[in-house]
């Protein structure tokens, strides 16, 4: 948009300066952006972000990646509150719990854990509500690693804000009418994508500053407990059993009942 070009013309340097409006003018002639009704903003909206990295984290899943095989992937997104800087942008075939919990343990090994995490009440974040109440995979590692895992209330995407709108912005610049031949070159090309985000665009809702900036600037330089990630281990071979329980907690091995 205009202050996004306005800014980078700023630091180039570039004499004399356009205006916002004038460049504003000019993409409006020459079509790339078009004039759209604005969006009446509710009274009881209000916006918050903590107040430095590593605090919390939101995730989602979104869909989108199209490949040639006609197969649809997913991507599981994660994003630093504070920073708006992208912790994670894994794609998979499908948004299984294994796989979710695969990128965000990638996240967790590149980054650390966070304070917090927030996500929707989506099968495989949580199972808090279901009629059996369970403990998914992702709330486990939440768990293990000192996590706090918030759910947000249903019907309420503004409170994932962050994430829903850097979605808004993957489809447009990155998904929209592109086919890719495979998921190893989808997730190539994400990465880089996702590495312009991070450490190249300046957002207006960071004083025109880079999510790396503000994320690693202020950072805490603090050492971080190791990570338990046992949960993903496979439980497979001769040292495991695998039981079905019933919708009562009984479980039978080896003849024997047990209650959970």
């Amino acid at each position: 948009g205009p202050v996004r070009l306005c800014h980078q013309l700023r630091r180039e340097g570039v004499t004399p300066m356009p205006s916002e409006s004038s460049i504003y003018r000019a993409l409006r002639r020459s079509g790339p952006i078009e004039e759209k009704a604005k969006r009446k903003k509710l009274p009881t909206y209000k916006r918050w972000e903590r107040g430095r990295p590593m605090e919390l984290w939101q995730m989602d899943v979104v869909g989108g990646v199209l490949l040639e095989d006609g197969t649809e992937g997913k991507i599981l997104t994660g994003i630093d509150d504070h920073s708006r800087f992208m912790v994670c942008a894994g794609i998979m075939t499908r948004a299984t719990g294994r796989q979710v919990c695969g990128h965000f343990a990638a996240a967790l090994e590149r980054y650390g854990a966070p304070e917090e995490m927030l996500t929707d009440n989506g099968k495989v974040f949580t199972n808090r509500f279901g009629l059996t109440p369970t403990e998914v995979l992702f709330d486990r590692i939440c768990r293990d690693n000192g996590i706090n895992h918030l759910l947000t209330a249903p019907f309420s995407p503004t409170t994932t804000g962050k994430i829903e709108r850097f979605h808004r912005t993957l489809r447009h610049e990155f998904l929209t009418a592109r086919v890719f031949s495979s998921l190893e070159i989808a997730q190539r090309e994400l990465d880089g994508w996702i590495n312009d985000y991070n450490t190249q665009r300046p957002h207006q809702s960071l004083k025109m500053a880079t999510p790396s900036d503000r994320f690693y600037q202020r950072r805490d330089k603090v050492p971080t407990p190791p990570l338990d990630l046992k949960a993903l281990e496979e439980r497979a071979g001769d040292d495991w059993v695998s039981r079905l329980i019933s919708v009562n907690g009984i479980i039978s091995i080896s003849n024997q009942v047990f209650s959970c």
